[in-house]
């Protein structure tokens, strides 16, 4: 099934406190529980946000007990434990079909809270049809400008001449580790003068093994088939080399990725999303516009001097 969104995990969530003998539960010990009761994958359980940090599930649960302290429904005991109260009874003595945001909005307590998340002077709708914790709409929209940007360098890419992108390339590697100096790196480029092979690249800043590249500069709509592919495979033997690159501002047919499977070469393929996305993470032909820290309380700080 479906993750839940962590309006959905609220109800399961108060009535498994409610239940929990002595009341007092760990988070982790709650998430598991839930994970259980949704009978979710251990692909699901696992599942992380797009940013790569955290459980989605455990996202959503951490929320939901969040947004329940901030009503008052839970109280925290000690680090990584919460209880329920006697307001949270009360709310499961009422037997709600189901709790959101709507609900909670009752609570003076949640409700000042959740005012407080927009900006100034805005009114917060509350529709109780929200399903992603800040986080995770964070990250979304995290993911949506990079995206873009990603779409933006490839199309910058693909007007610039094929030299150009020869060059870039060997920078883009050099940022990752590979090739030693920028010097060495640059040396390589068209020094072979192979068939379908562009340049020569270090592994290591030793220079223990080297890197063989092919680089193609091509429209969107024009896919690197397998001839393509195998034609560097050849370029590389011709070499004794067994190590390669191959780098496209297009994509590959599935002939082409499935060919690389089956040689003996290790060719690996990067089409034009992965080399935006390389760049990005890389700051090859990127710069920082903003940057935006998301903070969490330290626990040790507030326990050295307990």
């Amino acid at each position: 099934m479906p993750i839940p969104d962590y309006q959905s995990i609220m109800l399961p969530l108060l009535r498994l406190s409610a239940i929990t003998p002595g009341n007092e539960i760990p988070t982790r010990e709650a998430t598991e529980s839930l994970a259980n009761e949704f009978k979710l994958s251990e692909q699901e359980r696992t599942e992380l946000l797009p940013s790569g940090r955290q459980p989605i599930f455990g996202n959503r649960v951490g929320w939901a007990t969040t947004y329940f302290k901030k009503a008052r429904l839970f109280e925290a005991t000690r680090r990584g434990y919460f209880k329920i109260t006697q307001r949270g009874l009360d709310v499961l003595k009422q037997n709600p079909l189901s709790i959101n945001t709507r609900l909670l909005m009752q609570f003076p307590e949640f409700a000042e809270f959740h005012q407080k998340q927009a900006d100034p002077g805005e009114k917060v709708p509350v529709d109780g049809i929200e399903t992603q914790t800040p986080e995770e709409l964070l990250d979304i929209e995290y993911q949506k400008i990079r995206n873009q940007l990603a779409s933006e360098l490839l199309e910058r890419i693909r007007q610039c001449p094929p030299a150009f992108f020869e060059r870039l390339v060997v920078e883009l590697l050099v940022s990752m580790g590979y090739g030693g100096s920028r010097i060495d790196a640059g040396r390589a480029i068209g020094r072979t003068g192979d068939e379908g092979i562009d340049g020569i690249i270090k592994e290591d800043k030793l220079g223990l093994d080297v890197i063989y590249i092919q680089a193609k500069r091509w429209k969107e709509n024009n896919s690197i088939s397998r001839p393509d592919i195998q034609q560097f495979a050849g370029a590389l033997q011709g070499q004794q080399a067994n190590k390669g690159i191959f780098i496209t501002t297009s994509s590959f047919t599935k002939e082409a990725l499935g060919f690389v499977t089956k040689i003996g070469s290790k060719i690996v393929l990067i089409d034009g999303n992965q080399l935006a996305q390389l760049m990005i993470d890389h700051n090859v032909g990127v710069s920082v516009a903003a940057s935006y820290e998301i903070k969490r309380i330290d626990s040790d700080y507030f326990t050295e001097g307990s």
